[in-house]
Order: C-alpha cells, then structure tokens, then sequence
C-alpha cells in the first residue's frame, strides 16, 4: 500500500489496549487490511492471513468491547468501507492514525469453582427473561420454548434452535452437530443471529463446564468449537466467523462474562443480564438465548437438577 508524504507527514502516532484473543495477528509480521465496516465508535478490519482471528475491531470506549478488539482513547479517523489498512508488528496504521499497542486484556477470564446448585436458579431466570421486566427481550418463556424464549426474529420459524438445546441437554452430540451447521450464518446483519447463539452457547459450556468439572459439558464444547470454525470464513460474515473462532476458545465480551460471573454468584446476574440483552438489535438477546442453552445444559450434564 502506498502512503503519501502528506500523509507521512500527519500521521497521528496513538497507543492503545488490545484482546489477547488477536495478539497472534498483532504481533505477526506486518499485512494488509481492509476497512469491512465502518462506524464512528469502531472500524472492523479485514487482516489478510490464514491465522484466526482474522477481523480486527478497532473501536473506542463508547463501543462494546468484543473479543476481537484493539481499544484507542483517542477519535476513530473517517474511512470508508474498502479503504487500505496495515496490521501487524503491534501497530495499526489506519488512515491517518498510527496506533501502537501496548497493553493487553484476557477475553477469557476464569471463573474458578463454584458450587453447581447455582445453576438452578440462574436457569429458571434464563429460561424466563419475562421476569426481567423488559420488554425489549427476544420474548417470554413458554411450554415448548428452547432455553431463553422463542428465537429472536432473525430465526423465527427454524426448529434449529430447540434441537439445539435439547440436544445439548441430553449431550447428544449428533443433534448439537446438526443444529450448528443449520444454525451458522442464519440470519441478517454483520453477526447473524445463529452465529451469536452458538457463540453464547459455546463460552458457557467452556466456562460452566469447566467451573463445575462438568467433563461431558467441556467435551461438547470441544466438539461444537470444531464443527463451528471449520471453514467457517466460507460459511458465515469474516466478522461473525472471527467471533466464533473467539467464542470457541472461551473469548467474549464483558457483557457475556459478566452474566456467567452472574451464574456463579460473583456479581449480579439480572444488571449483568439486562446489560447483555441491550446489545445491537438482536445479538444481545441471541447471545443471552445461547447462555441459557449453555446453563441448562450444564446442569443437566452435572447431575444437579
């Protein structure tokens, strides 16, 4: 990519805080990128490579936080969707900015062991987000209903959500399989509604199963993670399959760990819980569809319900 004197000569030299989850692309040796989506509080960069994650989202502190992110104090510079970036030696050159990162923060904090009799009540109010009192959630529990509701609208009148949770309930791994690669990519917007349930499913398996010694929990994440990054850039956006990848080794935003430090009596779970549904349009409420799945499951699988 070719780089004007002027814009040598103003370059905005800034460092920031980055995901361990994108360190491997950080620090490799510098590539091209591409400007895929641009906002005022975030810009998501293409990274060309064959490492995972492969999207990097440069955001500020008004934006959420995902696993993917290279956190900057300072104003986004104005691109546009197609603009040229570079990425790698930890800097980010970005139109005019110059961004160096310095710090780093764990996407996947652990929980540490609690006892499983917690699951219960956190899955009786997962299972009915009614009880939160808001109205903006993807609905109310009902007989019949997968874990968290109906499915939000991006999945209305697919099945794959229910055999997902019963599936996953019963540790049938056959069924959650089959329900993953119906559910992958289904749905509108940069983070399709599928994409974002399993994403939520699989960090509360990880996370839950392993707090608990759910063995069974941990061996369905495993298989899960593998069938959901499998060519995953073929089968889903480059940002929502970067997510999954994210998602498979236990990386989520704080909104997402901060409802599972909820489930494990470390903090709040009902702020925690509304705080996660008022994410994007839907994803807030398909992340939390895929964290009552994941609850439900692990106290299935653990022997406590």
């Amino acid at each position: 990519m070719t780089v004007s004197t002027h814009a040598r000569r103003t370059r905005v030299h800034v460092t920031g805080a980055a995901s361990a989850a994108v360190r491997p692309v950080l620090e490799a040796q510098r590539r091209p990128a591409r400007v895929l989506a641009a906002f005022p509080e975030g810009v998501y960069l293409e990274v060309r490579t064959d490492l995972e994650p492969s999207v990097i989202a440069v955001i500020t502190g008004e934006a959420t936080r995902l696993p993917n992110s290279v956190l900057l104090a300072t104003p986004l510079p104005h691109v546009t969707v197609g603009d040229d970036a570079l990425v790698g030696d930890r800097v980010v050159d970005l139109g005019p900015l110059s961004l160096s990162v310095r710090r780093w923060w764990d996407p996947a904090p652990p929980l540490g062991a609690f006892d499983a009799g917690r699951l219960a009540h956190a899955a009786a109010l997962l299972n009915d987000p009614a009880r939160l009192g808001r109205t903006t959630m993807a609905g109310t529990g009902r007989a019949g209903a997968p874990p968290g509701g109906p499915p939000s609208p991006g999945l209305a009148g697919n099945r794959a959500v229910e055999l997902l949770a019963s599936s996953c309930a019963k540790g049938w791994l056959v069924g959650v399989v089959t329900a993953a690669e119906q559910l992958m990519g289904l749905g509108p917007g940069l983070t399709p509604s599928g994409d974002d349930v399993l994403a939520g499913l699989l960090v509360t398996l990880r996370h839950l199963g392993a707090a608990v010694g759910a063995g069974r929990a941990v061996w369905l994440a495993d298989w899960l993670a593998a069938t959901v990054t499998f060519d995953a850039r073929t089968r889903t956006t480059p940002i929502s399959a970067t997510l999954l990848h994210c998602a498979a080794r236990g990386e989520a935003s704080p909104e997402v760990t901060a409802v599972l430090r909820g489930v494990a009596g470390r903090q709040a779970l009902e702020p925690a819980l509304r705080r996660l549904h008022r994410l994007g349009h839907t994803s807030g409420a398909d992340l939390a569809q895929g964290i009552a799945i994941g609850v439900t499951a692990v106290l299935e699988l653990s022997g406590q319900k």
